[in-house]
């Protein structure tokens, strides 16, 4: 039996005992099978997404301008009876639809292997186990556990509980939360900002409130500043190919050279010049790295936050769990008043609840203390248990022991328990002595209470809880601080504990608490926040104020958070780094998702994403030198010398052998930037114009050896020119792709072996004469021995390029 479909709206003030039997389910929930069934009804709790069919998508590549223009000089070759033209064509149109395609299917697999990887979790209670599951495997009749981070998993009605307030913003609208009780209903999608209820599963997928108003199948497409750059440089060369296109065809004309063959030579022309793969180049280097990163334990919720995280200068690091191992011990008991450590511990080990895994709480539970104190629990029993929040910054429980008196605990931040005692000010500067000598010794301290059965709350005592910093955390910094990051620690304890972490991991002492930039101006606050080494005694809510100044002040910031309270910040920052075990509020506003804790893993993405910049910057000086290359090249062979040094057919022909090599960069070595990555444009416009009139040079020179002194024939010049164009064009890639001599850094194998085979099928070609005049072994190897030389000079040239351009100063030696 499944129950009835029952909707949100039908749900809401309904008793729950009815609501139980018309989902036909129970307090212990649903068993497995029963759940299986009800999946084959209500199907799985998500909203599909509306995916294109592929053969829809594969013929889109056949439509637009740049297809048109190929398909255009397709028919014009039809048209004049040059068959070979219109194979060759047809090809180059049949290959870059394939290819397109399958690069876009790469990228669509990558997302959604993301997309996988970061789906939610829920509490669920089955087969009469609490056990977490998959939300996408919820249906209507599950009884499910949302507490404090969590996003709601699907419509629900709270059937047990005090109390829970929710974020319902991105459904209502409404800024504030929204208090929960039994019998009110919960949204999917809200964020839950306090407390913890037990809930019935109402309505999943497409029924929900979510599911109905907002139909969000899939994220709006999000272009990077690095793509709108690229996007401004393909625009240029577009422009640039069209104007020097249309000079040459206005010039042919006005000649009297035949139209159709000058038409399709112009289209071609204009089909090798645009760099129309560029979007499609860009998307899967980015989809292949969020791969790699993934296999670091580093998920990206959106492939443009790689370019975002290669270009962090300062990352705002937690202390807890980053910097330090978030495996405290219990260090430490101090009793207050005539309590006793046993009764202080006691207190704290019922203040306490194991299911909840909350780190403090297993310190305490699990210490060799705490284990010696199982058997007089026995004796007690907690009648209601409330949860650390974020406002009351402590846990409470309500307590009856074996002769039915009853009485309270609480446990939290030694100000707090203070506060709700109501301690003397000989109490108030005992408690700072103490926070202090602790705080020396890299120790957390935490208040301890008991109320009696009048509502009397007495101070019983304090805990020391030690977080040692992890074992490679100084190392780590080390290396991140040669790899020009700053970090900056960021934690809610004593500013003490903080300059002693610092300490212990090398970080510099100048720790300063957040009253030292909240109440300055923006200008005063900036400065501050921007000179220390670390915030302590910081709030979430803080976070999002130092990410404003430090962004204001210039800087490409990465935050980390695990909480419901550092989603704004995380939002904010240029980088959101949710560190492993955070909520899922945090999970949803982050850029990234780190599902291994440490430092070390942090940086190891900011390295993997630089190398990924530098392969989608390699790329992009390549094909602004190649464009420039070719089509000045052609262009002025046909202005000054009324002379067509390739035809059509070997334009197509390059364009298809050079861009085959190029797919392979996503897969090439690199070495990750000593700095932090930013858009070089003045640069990277400057070297690629230089190589790419340093190959015009080449090719001028090539083409009066051969007039000149060789004194060949028109179809043979064009055949090598042909060949020396291909093979130099390849070989650029690896100018291109280092700073240094092309031999600093070896090409990955899959660049290396793509180009030597389509550099062998160009050279076969012309030996040959395969669609074009065969020009013999002789003069094959002679091209390539000029191509080699001018190879060696462009990389020369690079070299010195980049020494006078390099503002580090590095120079290489040759």
């Amino acid at each position: 039996m499944v129950g009835q479909i029952i909707t949100t709206e039908e749900a809401r003030g309904k008793p729950v005992s009815d609501l139980f039997q018309a989902l036909a389910s129970r307090r212990e929930g649903l068993t497995q099978s029963e759940a299986q069934n009800r999946v084959q009804t209500y199907g799985y709790n998500e909203i599909p997404e509306k995916k294109e069919n592929p053969i829809i998508k594969f013929l889109n590549y056949f439509w637009g301008p740049i297809p048109w223009m190929i398909e255009a000089a397709v028919v014009i070759s039809a048209v004049i009876q040059r068959w070979e033209d219109f194979a060759i064509i047809s090809s180059l149109l049949l290959i870059n639809a394939i290819v397109g395609f399958w690069q876009e299917r790469q990228a669509g697999n990558a997302i959604e292997m993301l997309r996988e990887r970061l789906a939610l979790e829920a509490r669920v209670l089955r087969d009469g186990k609490w056990q977490k599951l998959q939300a996408r495997e919820l249906v209507p009749g599950d009884i499910v556990r949302i507490r404090l981070g969590d996003v709601v998993p699907a419509d629900i009605m709270f059937i047990e509980g005090d109390y829970l307030s929710a974020d319902e913003s991105a459904l209502t609208g409404e800024s504030m939360p929204v208090e929960k009780q039994v019998s009110d209903v919960g949204y999917s999608g809200s964020i839950v900002k306090q407390g913890e209820m037990t809930g019935l599963v109402v309505s999943t997928g497409q029924n929900t409130l979510f599911g109905k108003t907002a139909r969000l199948a899939e994220e709006a497409v999000t272009v990077s500043h690095f793509q709108k750059a690229v996007i401004k440089i393909g625009d240029y060369l577009i422009i640039l190919a069209i104007a020097l296109v249309s000079i040459t065809l206005i010039v042919s004309i006005f000649r009297q050279e035949n139209l159709l063959d000058t038409l399709q030579f112009a289209l071609v022309l204009i089909v090798a010049a645009i760099p129309a793969a560029m979007p499609a180049v860009l998307s899967i280097t980015m989809a292949v790295g969020a791969v790699a990163l993934a296999r670091k334990e580093a998920i990206v919720s959106r492939l443009v936050a790689i370019e975002e995280m290669a270009g962090v200068d300062i990352l705002c690091s937690d202390k807890t769990g980053t910097i330090t191992e978030n495996s405290l011990t219990l260090s430490d008991i101090v009793p207050f008043e005539a309590a006793t450590k046993e009764e202080v511990l006691l207190d704290a080990v019922l203040a306490s609840r194991e299911e909840d895994q909350d780190p403090i709480d297993m310190a305490i539970i699990t210490s060799e203390q705490g284990k010696d104190l199982q058997e007089r629990l026995a004796a007690y029993n907690v009648l209601n248990f409330q949860p650390f929040d974020p406002v009351n910054k402590r846990t409470e429980a309500a307590i009856e022991d074996k002769e039915g008196n009853h009485f309270k605990v609480a446990k939290g931040a030694p100000q707090v328990i203070l506060q709700l005692t109501g301690g003397s000010g000989d109490l108030k500067e005992r408690i700072d002595e103490l926070s202090n000598a602790f705080a020396k010794e890299g120790f957390r301290m935490l208040g301890v209470a008991r109320s009696s059965e009048s509502g009397t709350w007495v101070y019983t005592g304090v805990l020391g809880l030690h977080d040692p910093p992890r074992a490679d955390s100084a190392a780590t910094i080390k290396t991140a601080q040669g790899m020009g990051l700053e970090i900056k620690m960021v934690t809610g304890d004593h500013v003490a504990i903080a300059r002693e972490i610092a300490r212990e991991v090398n970080l510099k002492p100048d720790i300063v608490t957040a009253d030292a930039f909240l109440n300055e101006h923006d200008a005063e606050a900036g400065e501050i926040v921007e000179k220390a080494d670390g915030f302590a005694e910081v709030f979430p809510e803080h976070k999002y104020r130092i990410v404003s100044l430090l962004e204001g002040r210039g800087h490409i910031v990465g935050m980390t958070g695990d909480g419901v309270n550092d989603a704004p910040a995380l939002k904010k920052a240029d980088v959101g780094i949710a560190v492993a075990g955070a909520t899922d509020a945090a999970k949803s506003a982050a850029s990234i998702v780190f599902t291994k804790p440490g430092l070390s893993v942090i940086i190891d993405a900011i390295q993997e994403s630089r190398k990924i910049f530098q392969r989608m910057n390699h790329y992009v000086v390549y094909r602004i030198t190649e464009t420039i290359r070719v089509l000045f090249f052609v262009t002025l062979s046909i202005l000054l010398f009324n002379f067509f040094p390739i035809t059509a057919l070997m334009i197509v022909l390059l364009a298809l052998l050079n861009d085959i090599p190029i797919m392979t960069i996503a897969y090439d070595n690199v070495i990750y930037s000593k700095s932090p990555e930013k858009w070089q444009m003045r640069e990277i416009l400057t070297l690629s114009t230089i190589f790419g009139f340093v190959g015009v040079v080449f090719s001028f020179t090539l083409l009066y050896i051969a007039q000149g002194p060789l004194h060949l024939s028109l179809p043979v010049i064009q055949s090598l020119i042909f060949l020396k164009l291909a093979v130099a064009g390849h070989l650029t890639i690896f100018v291109t792709r280092t700073r240094g001599p092309f031999w600093s850094i070896r090409p990955g194998s899959a660049l290396l072996w793509s180009a030597i085979v389509t550099k062998v099928i160009a050279t076969l070609i012309v030996v040959y004469g395969i669609f074009v005049t065969p020009i013999g072994w002789y003069l094959a190897g002679f091209v390539w021995l000029y191509a080699l030389v001018g190879f060696l000079a462009l990389d020369f040239i690079k070299v010195e390029a980049y020494n006078i351009i390099d503002h580090s100063g590095i120079r290489f030696s040759r």
